[in-house]
């Protein structure tokens, strides 16, 4: 079986922390990322993980359908419109460049398979920052996203419940799933397949578009809404693999 190539941009943050002595202070600053899980649960797969980071997304995200075209699937996660919108020749040069919404709407409708997973900067996100309602990616994804902060924050656990366990992204899940933190607010759109929710909410939904397929997950991939509990149960490698597969046209 050939690999399936995915592109995940998104999942990393930088933080800067100044530290108070007295009369005397320091700054300190660190780069951490959030795909520890996804990659550990696709080890040993088929699947091909690329990582475009969040801060290098602007220059690096694909510009091309061509270039698009190597990958069987990508993931946004985490990482606001205006980190595709925005690349350096517009921003910094005052020149034209691709509008990449635009382009993954295109790449969607000639047969490419698009997910995006909640997060702070996901879908509308904090005070709806990440800005993707209204935009060429919303109109492709199985759900409609809201104008304003989104966030559903859940720290006693909010429980997943199937609800088309026949469909091939949940085949072979039995039993009840770990709960989550939080997710995004999402309302599902007229003709999407609902899978799961999470407190009434769409929580993973699915969706053809063109000849492209698309989908949503609503909470994160790793913490701190998707807690250690479930990135290390055994269903999450397969919801994965298996949501992969389907974008990719095998399932």
């Amino acid at each position: 079986m050939t690999a399936l190539r995915v592109l995940l941009a998104g999942e990393s943050w930088m933080m800067s922390t100044t530290h108070y002595k007295g009369f005397d202070y320091m700054t300190t600053a660190t780069y951490e990322t959030g795909l520890a899980y996804l990659a550990q649960a696709l080890d040993g797969s088929e699947i091909e993980l690329t990582h475009i980071p969040s801060h290098l997304a602007s220059q690096t995200f694909p510009q091309t359908l061509e270039a698009l075209d190597a990958y069987d699937a990508v993931i946004l996660s985490d990482i606001g419109a205006y980190s595709l919108l925005m690349h350096p020749d517009t921003w910094q040069r005052g020149q034209t460049s691709p509008n990449r919404l635009v382009l993954l709407r295109e790449w969607v409708n000639q047969g490419g398979g698009l997910l995006m997973c909640g997060g702070y900067y996901s879908f509308a996100g904090i005070g709806a920052a990440a800005k993707f309602y209204r935009t060429p990616v919303e109109e492709v994804l199985p759900v409609d996203i809201m104008t304003f902060d989104d966030r559903i924050e859940t720290p006693e656990g909010a429980q997943p419940v199937v609800v088309e366990p026949a469909h091939p992204i949940l085949d072979g899940f039995e039993g009840e799933w770990p709960v989550l933190l939080g997710f995004n607010e999402l309302a599902l759109k007229p003709d999407a397949r609902l899978l799961a929710t999470v407190q009434g909410y769409p929580l993973l939904a699915a969706r053809g578009y063109g000849r492209g397929r698309t989908l949503a997950w609503a909470s994160d991939i790793g913490p701190h809404w998707c807690p250690e509990p479930f990135a290390q149960w055994e269903g999450y490698r397969r919801l994965w693999i298996q949501s992969i597969e389907w974008l990719a046209g095998q399932r």
